[in-house]
């Protein structure tokens, strides 16, 4: 159940990725904003009580309501037309804990992938929150690439190798350097055409409102 989610997950981190880069209005990503939201709390909440105890399986769902608030926070923002800058530093807080739970997976889980995974929303959201809770409009767009981006990495690609049976045993180190590579190089790259610039126009408020 938790890898059909991340699938959905990867969906609404590339529809908002894309709003921030202005190619997706902004009203017009509420509903898979509060679907995918719903999800994601229902899901760990069945997950948690079917556990049956189990520590580890209740602390892997546990992650996964920071995805479900965040995603009806933001639909609270673009149908209530809310200022961004508290679910900016509620950002600063999954940030945070996203670190948490990284380490939680190399160290407690033994998925090393996953704790690559964890490293990538921590610097996602930790971009929300410079974004939406510091107002640091100029790097609206990178954001958006970055969000854009993880919505297939760190969503849709991980979904489907769960699925296929190919997540995970002897290839977990190798999947996990290859996530790392992949991250550094990539939203290094992102930086360069996607970094603030004098010129750039500001980030709309439908834009921030529902930029996670």
């Amino acid at each position: 159940m938790g890898a059909v989610g991340l699938i959905y997950v990867g969906a609404v981190l590339f529809v908002n990725g894309a709003m921030l880069l202005g190619w997706v209005d902004g009203r017009s990503a509420a509903p898979l904003n509060i679907f995918v939201g719903v999800l994601q709390v229902i899901t760990p909440t069945y997950l948690i009580f079917t556990a049956n105890g189990n520590a580890d399986q209740i602390l892997n769902a546990s992650g996964l309501y920071l995805f479900g608030f965040t995603y009806l926070y933001v639909a609270f923002n673009l149908l209530m037309n809310l200022d961004g800058t508290g679910l900016g530093y509620f950002s600063l807080f999954v940030a945070v804990a996203a670190v948490a739970y990284s380490l939680a997976n190399f160290f407690r889980l033994g998925d090393p992938v996953f704790g690559v995974i964890w490293l990538y929303w921590a610097f996602l959201w930790l971009l929300f929150f410079l974004l939406l809770g510091r107002g640091r409009e100029g790097l609206g767009r990178y954001t958006g690439g970055v969000a854009a981006v993880q919505g297939w990495v760190t969503g849709a690609v991980p979904a489907a190798l769960l699925l296929l049976g190919f997540w995970g045993g002897s290839n977990a180190g190798l999947i996990a350097t290859i996530f790392a590579a992949v991250g550094i190089v990539v939203f290094a790259a992102l930086w360069f055409p996607l970094r603030p610039r004098g010129d750039a126009a500001p980030v709309t408020t439908d834009r921030t409102a529902a930029a996670v």
